[in-house]
């Protein structure tokens, strides 16, 4: 372990332009789980819901560790496709149960999915702006570190996680475009859908194949707008923020080459990023705090905060 973690502290400390190789993180083997099967373990609560905005799914909830002084934070935001008939939320209950338990507070971050109203494009990037922003508000209330703020999102949502460090980046004529984004840390990606343009062409169809894309972000026609310049990471490159993209070797939904293609690009336009490859993994087991896999993902936000 103490290896695993110099390997990643000295990855993304990292301003080289070459690409580097992946970490590959060695777990005991296990059959990987599904969200249900997640989701039927008893789940922690958080300390408080606190809305960003008027929408009933404009929400964050807000766990808090124990003692006072100024908490790093942890925003997490969840996946399941960007679409509203998948599980929300209480995807992410268990790991920031978790973190809270050491000492971060977290963030944990609703918003509009296709097939809510207002959600798609522009919404759901609105909407994780708003979340963010709204850090600001609850800072001095809740004892929270705004020089310490990290990103992490899960399948869907470590895409916009990934969005939401490049938010200074957005092209001045993007309806996502906002004057003063909050400045965040770094990025801890799991299983993150990272190049929307690459996962629409060859991406498995376990999110809905290309439509899902389009419901997300438009349709793209000869001569209109290019749908990815707003949304998809790898358009906005480099970051400069410290990005960790952690992919299990066993998920069928975002098979870890999307991580390692995009964190060599990441690296290539000069960003700290690198890839972890955690042998033995699935899509469930980089948010689940009983997998093998846990420890790998502790070391990578201590990596990312350090």
């Amino acid at each position: 372990m103490r290896l695993l973690t110099a390997a990643l502290a000295g990855l993304l400390a990292s301003t080289a332009c070459a690409p580097a190789p992946a970490v590959i993180a060695p777990v005991e083997a296990r059959a990987p789980i599904t969200f249900s099967q997640l989701l039927a373990r008893p789940r922690a609560a958080a300390d408080h819901r606190i809305a960003y905005g008027p929408d009933a799914l404009q929400f964050g909830e807000l766990w808090l560790p124990r003692g006072r002084g100024r908490h790093p934070v942890i925003v997490l935001i969840h996946g399941g496709c960007w679409r509203a008939d998948l599980p929300g939320t209480e995807l992410m209950d268990y790991m920031a149960a978790d973190l809270r338990d050491r000492g971060y507070a977290v963030w944990n971050l609703e918003y509009r999915r296709i097939g809510h109203p207002g959600g798609g494009y522009p919404g759901t990037f609105q909407d994780i702006a708003a979340g963010l922003d709204h850090l600001r508000a609850l800072a001095p209330l809740h004892g929270l570190d705004l020089r310490r703020v990290v990103v992490s999102g899960h399948s869907a949502g470590g895409h916009l996680a990934l969005w939401a460090a490049a938010r200074d980046r957005l092209p001045a004529e993007s309806p996502l475009r906002t004057a003063d984004p909050l400045p965040i840390g770094g990025v801890v990606s799991l299983a993150g859908i990272a190049d929307l343009a690459s996962y629409r062409e060859t991406g498995p169809d376990a999110c809905g194949g290309p439509s899902t894309i389009d419901s997300l972000v438009g349709v793209q026609v000869p001569g209109g707008r290019d749908v990815f310049s707003d949304t998809s990471p790898p358009t906005m490159l480099p970051l400069g923020d410290r990005q960790a993209v952690i992919s299990g070797a066993l998920d069928p939904i975002v098979p870890p080459r999307f991580g390692q293609d995009y964190a060599a690009a990441a690296a290539g336009r000069g960003d700290p990023a690198g890839s972890i490859v955690i042998e033995g993994a699935g899509h469930f087991e980089v948010i689940d705090p009983t997998s093998a896999a846990w420890p790998r993902v502790l070391d990578a936000f201590e990596g990312v905060l350090r």
